[in-house]
């Protein structure tokens, strides 16, 4: 399965705490009930490739499990704070990008936690970043380790991703994902294909309970993270361009007549 390149989390503008305003006062005067629950999607029986069974159309349409791991340039979950000055909320969101086997950006998590003092208020928001061609009505659902799971919808979506979100949170759903070992984002593709993501959950719990990171370190951070994948995308260029010349030396020569002789 391909995917369309995502911008990674700590580069999107509708994460980052000045597209807040928007959001957060609304969110706090009507919290939202927390998404129904559904049961959690059975993991398929792994089955070798070449078998009979992994030639079937079932195979081929089954639920896919798609494993993803952290970003190299990302040491850990990073925890970013901050405050809405309109309404007055303290907000905290735990982020993290993920990327495939072979180091492309797949999608990405944030966890939002949202306190107003004056209005005795607290939400707990769970975001995600995730590829195009996907089927938006039928939304998301997640699960840390086979526990039920909840349900979220599409956002918005824009050239590089769409975003999907769950609002309302219960607080055991947060308790569980710091304890979690992995956790599991369902959606289905343009087939109607149960597609799940399994997210590595290591070092969230240690993120989300602890300091704010510096906003001086953050920026360096997106620096060196946007040079490594700026230097990802050269390198793809310069070996596509190679690829691209070697296939075109060796088209005459498959195609040249024999010498008269």
């Amino acid at each position: 399965m391909s995917f369309t390149r995502p911008a990674t989390l700590a580069r999107a503008a509708l994460l980052g705490l000045a597209g807040l305003g928007l959001t957060v006062a609304p969110a706090l005067a009507q919290p939202k009930k927390p998404a129904a629950a559904a049961p959690a999607p059975a993991a398929p029986a792994p089955t070798a490739p070449g078998t009979p069974a992994a030639n079937t159309p079932a195979a081929q349409t089954g639920p896919q499990i798609v494993a993803v791991k952290s970003e190299p340039g990302q040491a850990d979950w990073t925890k970013v704070c901050g405050k809405d000055q309109a309404s007055g909320t303290d907000i905290c969101y735990t982020t993290r990008d993920f990327v495939s086997d072979q180091g492309q950006p797949v999608l990405a998590v944030a966890v939002y936690e949202m306190k107003n003092p004056a209005q005795k208020q607290e939400v707990r928001v769970v975001r995600y970043l995730l590829p195009l061609g996907l089927l938006l009505q039928p939304g998301i659902r997640f699960s840390i380790d086979g526990q039920a799971a909840t349900a979220g919808r599409f956002a918005v979506c824009f050239p590089n991703g769409c975003f999907a979100e769950a609002g309302g949170v219960d607080a055991g759903v947060i308790a569980a994902m710091k304890k979690g070992t992995t956790l599991n984002v369902s959606v289905q593709n343009q087939t109607q294909r149960e597609v799940t993501f399994a997210v590595p959950l290591t070092g969230f719990g240690k993120a989300f309970d602890g300091p704010a990171i510096d906003p001086k370190v953050l920026e360096e951070q997106q620096k060196k993270l946007q040079a490594e994948l700026e230097k990802r995308s050269e390198d793809m260029r310069k070996k596509l361009e190679q690829q691209g010349g070697a296939a075109a030396g060796a088209a005459p020569a498959a195609g040249a007549a024999p010498a008269a002789k």
